[in-house]
């Protein structure tokens, strides 16, 4: 029997890209989900759109950067539907391609509140209901999340490192509760508006079209996110804790790694 059927998901950041496409994914396989985003249009939107296709599914607006708004959406599942099965901090933010001293203090403090604060507020939550409960709490990784250097992402990867050992530790401290099950998801580069929308440093313009090329060499599409995810879901993230799974299949890594490769040799051989 699929784990996913009549379980309750929660997925932070939900209504929109690689958040939404894992509550599809979820839902496609049975389960009630419960998306949530800052924007309550976004949010009953999505809940309707989701009914309209024959899922079960709320929400409400949660910036996860306040405790007070992700405990409101912990209840509000709580309330609704009376149990928590799996819950993923997803929700993020980034600053897109700058230099670091191109991002002012304020973006600064809202991608760490964001990316690190909103996975600590989740994990801090579930992991005393999961010990009795037990669960899946999944964190989302990315660029970064191994703490290599990542030029021109400086803050969004300090933040990815900073969710990576998170999900490390607080696997390490619950190794004594088998039922609760801390993992992180690396999804890889995803074409949504992440991208589409990205800010790039004036420093940097000339290279915007690298990231297309990028996402072309390297990039897993949303309904790749919404399969695989839901695949982990339904069964390898109930066993053991303290794993990373990853979307982007090695194979791919290292065919993209050769087109980048072919690619920049073949316009230096062209010029300018």
């Amino acid at each position: 029997m699929s784990r996913l059927s009549g379980a309750v998901v929660v997925i932070t950041g939900s209504t929109r890209g690689i958040g939404r496409s894992i509550a599809s994914g979820c839902a496609e396989r049975g389960a009630t989900v419960v998306v949530s985003s800052r924007s309550d249009d976004a949010v009953r939107r999505t809940v309707h759109e989701f009914a309209a296709s024959g899922w079960r599914a709320s929400g409400i607006a949660c910036d996860v950067s306040r405790h007070e708004d992700v405990e409101a959406l912990f209840e509000h599942a709580i309330d609704y539907h009376g149990r928590v099965d799996v819950w993923v901090n997803n929700a993020g933010l980034s600053a897109g391609y700058r230099y670091l001293d191109e991002v002012s203090p304020d973006e600064l403090e809202a991608i760490v509140r964001t990316n690190v604060l909103g996975t600590m507020f989740g994990c801090r939550l579930l992991v005393p209901y999961f010990r009795e409960h037990g669960g899946v709490l999944l964190n989302v990784g990315g660029r970064g999340f191994r703490g290599d250097a990542t030029p021109h992402t400086a803050a969004y990867a300090a933040t990815k490192a900073a969710v990576a050992s998170v999900t490390k530790s607080v696997a390490a401290e619950n190794r004594d509760a088998p039922a609760i099950h801390v993992h992180m998801l690396v999804p890889g580069m995803v074409p949504t508006a992440f991208y589409e929308d990205i800010a790039v440093s004036p420093r940097l313009e000339s290279s915007r079209h690298d990231v297309a090329r990028a996402l072309d060499a390297f990039g897993v599409s949303l309904a790749e996110v919404a399969a695989k995810t839901a695949t982990i879901l339904d069964g390898p993230a109930w066993s053991g804790t303290g794993r990373t799974f990853t979307l982007l299949p090695r194979t791919r890594v290292v065919a993209g790694i050769a087109r980048m490769v072919f690619g920049r040799r073949r316009r230096h051989a062209e010029g300018p």
